[in-house]
């Protein structure tokens, strides 16, 4: 994975925060100047906070680790959606589904459900259903397709978090953090870093700033994930016990 130089930063808009008036005070450090009344981001710390979270996430994919992508700004969900597909993560880029976290096992009956739907439509069992019945079965569909088509493959709880803006995603924070979900986040001016557990200080705004560390963040899923497959011959070959010959026993005949 090609690390981006500071320039290739620039030239994305990392570096640009917000206005000064809406600093939050501990994202201080961060801040390495401000120009017209506006915060500018320390890229030297961007780079050094990026490459230890890069690091962790790969560690994470190369444990098994589900990392469920979030990203529901509306600049982000393309970027997020793509890069969440790009590495086999599951992700959410419309509002946040409420009990995703604290009622995981409703969740996992709706998502049940969406794809029973989804398989009567494929298979066209659909059509033992009158018209009136189909129109609105398919509705329903569009819905979950719109909501739940990012999750199809969640069979359980995440063991982490991607969230493309702190700021933006106030609900599913409040949430994961009552589950005690490790985050890993972007972190602009306005936003309070101790809300996470790692965090990227960049621009949540801009198109390219997105989608560079969405991408980022997917190449180090995909290397984790190579690593998990290179290592699972040698774990598999570790882990077996070698069975004992069993014992035949002969049994002469009775003359």
């Amino acid at each position: 994975m090609k690390m981006p130089d500071i320039m290739e930063m620039l030239k994305a808009g990392i570096h640009f925060g917000h206005q000064t008036s809406r600093r939050h005070p501990k994202m201080e450090e961060y801040i390495f100047t401000t120009r017209n009344g506006v915060n500018v981001i320390d890229l030297e710390k961007t780079k050094t906070q990026l490459e230890s979270v890069l690091s962790e996430i790969k560690s994470l994919a190369a444990q098994g680790k589900v990392i469920l992508f979030i990203g529901t700004k509306s600049q982000a969900r393309q970027f997020v959606g793509d890069a969440a597909r790009k590495c086999g993560m599951p992700y959410l880029t419309e509002r946040w589904i409420g009990g995703l976290l604290t009622n995981f096992s409703e969740v996992k009956n709706r998502l049940k459900k969406y794809k029973e739907l989804k398989e009567e439509f494929a298979s066209g069992e659909i059509e033992k259903y009158t018209k009136k019945e189909i129109v609105s079965l398919k509705k329903k569909l569009e819905k979950m397709d719109k909501y739940l088509a990012g999750l199809v493959d969640l069979e359980k709880m995440p063991d982490v978090l991607y969230v493309a803006s702190l700021h933006n995603e106030k609900t599913a924070i409040k949430e994961t953090q009552r589950t005690g979900t490790p985050i890993i986040a972007v972190c602009d001016t306005n936003s309070n870093p101790t809300k996470a557990d790692y965090i990227i200080p960049a621009n949540d705004d801009a198109v390219n700033s997105i989608k560079m560390i969405v991408d980022l963040v997917a190449e180090a899923v995909i290397e984790g994930k190579q690593e998990l497959e290179a290592n699972k011959p040698k774990e598999e070959k570790r882990n077996i016990i070698p069975k004992k010959p069993e014992r035949r026993v002969i049994q002469e005949e009775s003359v």
